[in-house]
């Protein structure tokens, strides 16, 4: 048993008095997650400064075998980064580990710490004229290492691929409070494992990312936005078939929409302009980047969508005439999760299938749903360039029960498990869906990741209750 007074001293003089929380009211906004579906306890909040500090903190731990919560931004929708009610765990937040290390344009990278938060990376890469692609709905409170632990995914992974694909290598600390300074800029680096893989989605069971090589791209030029009308889900898989034929890896989002999700936008933010007079069943909105300064993007959208209208496939378009009414177009798609919450709980299903499975998929687990719960209302929207669907369920007036969500999920990873898809596309597992993962996952594969954590993590302290 921890003596928690001569613990809490030890992890004083590891980060000062300005790093340590240990009053209950003061970590209350540690504890619960932002959606407030998960509380937890803790012994204390430690917020380290240094990758030093950090490995300092998992080395005090690790001898007194104190569970560890790692903590980003704290924007997580599973509750990966919530400790469990015990209270014998600390959160490590590395939110004070803001830095941004280096800038090196020559090698088209940027060195950065786990607390720096995501739109302040978009930002210095933009002051350089580089570009850094992951972009989501949390940019502005998420941090680096949230998105690195989760693999986040976001808008632009259509072009530019997960999280793991913008990163060249990472710094961390082991269970056991060693650091590893993996910092490199190389693009190919064939030397045995690629450890930071095994990292980056870990959810923080295996390590603590303190720190990653993050690649930068040329900043695009030329942008073009458009929302488009469509009568059925399924059009939407054809039409971003042919808009990808047409214009090729310009194609940077393509964000599917249903009527309700555009609905709680309006009803929750009024300054928001319906692109459309008619209430269209499905939009679609479309954005185009090019490196090109005179790209006639504006002229190639409407020549690739002519095919759609001339067959019936699209219904309307609107086209962004200026960044304004871009802005105005991506605030519709952006605001939907922060409108559902405004809306009340729901029971969420962050998912992947075979993107041309994507319209059976939506047109078979509605019917099924409703035959259980009448009462639901199914939010659905997502990436459809990557397969990544956000298929949520609302209970006007009321919360859902837990009988419920567990109908819901049921049915739900049934008919992923049909489709071959999985149940987590970019959210992680965290503690939401750790029992669930056994029903989807191979004897094989579980035995493979339980032997990867007693590896790494004997005394099993790293997020204790997660992924595994």
């Amino acid at each position: 048993m921890v003596n928690e007074n001569k613990f809490a001293e030890q992890l004083r003089d590891i980060v000062g008095d300005v790093g340590l929380i240990t009053d209950r009211a003061d970590m209350a906004s540690y504890l619960t997650d932002w959606r407030g579906n998960y509380t937890g306890a803790a012994l204390a909040v430690v917020r380290p400064a240094n990758t030093a500090e950090v490995a300092a903190i998992v080395k005090l731990c690790a001898e007194t075998k104190t569970p560890i919560v790692p903590q980003g931004g704290n924007t997580g929708l599973v509750g990966g980064g919530i400790p469990d009610n015990r209270g014998n765990a600390i959160i490590v937040s590395l939110r004070r580990m803001n830095r941004i290390r280096e800038i090196d344009l020559a090698n088209s990278v940027m060195v950065v710490e786990a607390g720096c938060i995501l739109q302040t990376i978009q930002e210095a890469a933009r002051e350089h004229q580089q570009f850094f692609p992951l972009s989501l709905a949390a940019e502005g409170s998420c941090t680096i290492g949230g998105n690195l632990s989760t693999n986040a995914g976001g808008t632009a992974v259509l072009r530019y691929g997960n999280t793991r694909d913008l990163v060249l290598s990472i710094e961390a600390v082991t269970p056991d409070g060693r650091i590893w300074n993996g910092l490199k800029a190389l693009r190919k680096d064939n030397t045995g494992y690629d450890l930071k893989h095994l990292l980056m989605g870990a959810e923080g069971t295996l390590g603590i990312i303190t720190a990653a090589v993050l690649k930068l791209f040329p900043a695009p030029q030329r942008t073009c936005t458009a929302m488009v009308a469509l009568s059925r889900a399924s059009d939407s898989v054809t039409l971003l078939k042919m808009i990808r034929d047409a214009l090729g890896d310009r194609v940077t989002g393509f964000e599917l929409m249903s009527r309700i999700c555009i609905d709680g936008v309006v009803k929750h933010f009024p300054a928001t302009i319906e692109p459309f007079a008619t209430h269209h069943p499905w939009q679609v909105l479309i954005e185009l980047t090019d490196t090109m300064k005179d790209s006639p993007l504006e002229d190639a959208l409407p020549v690739a969508l002519a095919p759609a209208f001339e067959n019936g496939l699209v219904i309307d378009a609107v086209i962004a005439s200026s960044d304004a009414q871009s802005i105005a177009l991506w605030n519709i798609r952006e605001h939907i999760p922060e409108a559902e919450k405004l809306e009340g709980k729901s029971v969420k299903h962050d998912i992947s299938l075979p993107i041309s499975r994507i319209g059976e998929f939506i047109n078979v687990a509605e019917p099924r749903l409703l035959a259980f719960l009448p009462a639901a209302r199914v939010i659905c929207f997502g990436h459809i360039g990557d397969g990544n669907l956000h298929y949520n369920l609302s209970f006007p007036g009321s919360a859902p029960t837990p009988e419920q969500s567990k109908i819901a999920n049921k049915i739900i990873y049934d008919l992923l498990a049909e489709m071959h898809g999985s149940i987590s596309a970019e959210h992680g597992l965290g503690q939401m869906k750790r029992d669930e993962i056994t029903r989807h996952k191979s004897e094989v594969e579980l035995d493979m990741m339980r032997a990867v954590k007693r590896a790494l993590d004997p005394l099993g302290i790293m997020n204790p209750g997660k992924v595994l």
